[in-house]
C-alpha cells in the first residue's frame, strides 16, 4: 500500500467516526441553536484544538515506541486492531438515536470555544482511540513520524471543520435530521462499525 492510499484510508476511517452522532456533535449543535453560527463555529474551533492535541499525543506515543520499543509497538498494533474491531461490533449492535437537542445556555464565543476544547481534551476514550488507531497508519517506511502526524492532524482538523462546521451553518436542519431520523442515525453508526472492522482486518493483514 502506498502512503497516499494509507492516508486516504485514514481519512475514510476519520470521517466514519466523526459523522457518528456523539457528544462533540451535540455540543456544537446546542451552541449553534442558542448563539447562531458564530457560537457553533467557536465550539467547533475548540473541538478542533482538542483534535490537534490528540494528534500530538498519538504521534509522540507512536514515535517513542518505534524508536525505543519496537516489539511493544508491534503488540500495540495488534491490540489496537482488536480494539477497533470491538468498537465496530459495538457500533453494529447499538441503536444510535438522538432525542430532542436542548439549546445551550447563552454564552460568549470564548466560553463556547474553551468548553469545546476542554470537552474534547477531557474525553479519556479519545486518547485510547488514538493509541489504537495511529499505529495502524503511522509507519517508518512512509518517512519521518512528524510529517505523517502533521498530515493526519491536518486531516483531523479539516474533517472536524467540515462535519461540525456544516452542522453549525445548518443548525435547524441538522437538529431536525438527527431527531426525526432514527433509522438514518442507526445506519450511520452501523456503517461506521463495518468500516472499523474492515480497516482493522486490512491493517493486520498487511
Amino acid at each position: 500500500m502506498t502512503y497516499s492510499e494509507n492516508l486516504w484510508l485514514f481519512a475514510l476511517l476519520l470521517f466514519g467516526i466523526i459523522i457518528v452522532p456523539g457528544m462533540d456533535m451535540l455540543f456544537v449543535l446546542a451552541n449553534s441553536l442558542t448563539g447562531g453560527r458564530r457560537a457553533g463555529l467557536a465550539a467547533t474551533g475548540g473541538i478542533m484544538v482538542g483534535g490537534v492535541c490528540h494528534t500530538i499525543f498519538g504521534a509522540v506515543g507512536v514515535g517513542l515506541l518505534t524508536q525505543l520499543a519496537p516489539s511493544v509497538f508491534t503488540a500495540l498494533l495488534f491490540a489496537g486492531a482488536a480494539y477497533m474491531v470491538w468498537i465496530g461490533i459495538t457500533l453494529l449492535r447499538s441503536s444510535i438515536t438522538i432525542g430532542e437537542v436542548d439549546a445551550a445556555k447563552t454564552r460568549s464565543l470564548w466560553v463556547a470555544f474553551r468548553q469545546g476544547t476542554m470537552t474534547c481534551l477531557l474525553n479519556p476514550k479519545a486518547y485510547l482511540f488514538v493509541l489504537a488507531v495511529f499505529p495502524q497508519f503511522i509507519s517508518p517506511q512512509y518517512g519521518p513520524i512528524w510529517t505523517q502526524a502533521l498530515a493526519m492532524g491536518a486531516l483531523t482538523v479539516l474533517m472536524q471543520f467540515s462535519v461540525y462546521g456544516g452542522l453549525a451553518f445548518a443548525a435547524g436542519l441538522s437538529r431536525g435530521f438527527l431527531v426525526s431520523s432514527p433509522r438514518a442515525t442507526k445506519l450511520i453508526g452501523r456503517g461506521a462499525g463495518l468500516l472499523f472492522i474492515g480497516i482493522a482486518i486490512l491493517t493486520v493483514l498487511r
